[in-house]
């Protein structure tokens, strides 16, 4: 069953549109940093080391991905932003306080909130032009 799950999970990334890929970066990282504060909480530190490295390795994708030719200023914004959220995810995992990792998933949320909105805009703007 899990070998299905899995194949149905890779297919959908493979055909996900930029801006979809994009959205699901952003769930995973404000996923993986919840269940980091969990874990950084209930003083589990394996847990947690594992959780703030699954989603610092989605930020730094995120970033890794900003075109700066085409973004401009707003991509050296998100640089920035990316790169306090990854100095929040090594304070957190040394010192074991939830409080750096609290503190990136409200940028997280608010970024993806931003970028949701964004992408409906596309989108309405692609199908008046088609209508």
């Amino acid at each position: 069953m899990k070998n299905a799950y899995q194949k149905y999970k890779t297919t959908q990334v493979q055909s996900a549109s930029r801006e979809k890929l994009l959205l699901m970066m952003y769930e995973g990282a404000i996923k993986f940093t919840k269940l980091a504060i969990q874990a950084a909480e209930e003083k589990r530190i394996a847990d947690r080391g594992q959780y703030i490295g699954r989603a610092y390795d989605i930020v730094m994708e995120l970033n890794n991905t900003l075109d700066h030719k085409v973004g401009g200023e707003i991509s050296r914004n998100l640089e920035q932003l990316y790169m306090f959220m990854t100095e929040q995810f090594t304070k957190a995992n040394v010192s074991g306080d939830p409080e750096p990792l609290r503190q990136t998933l409200k940028l997280l949320e608010t970024l993806y909130d931003g970028w949701v909105k964004a992408v409906e805009q596309i989108k309405k703007t692609n199908s008046e032009k088609v209508g």
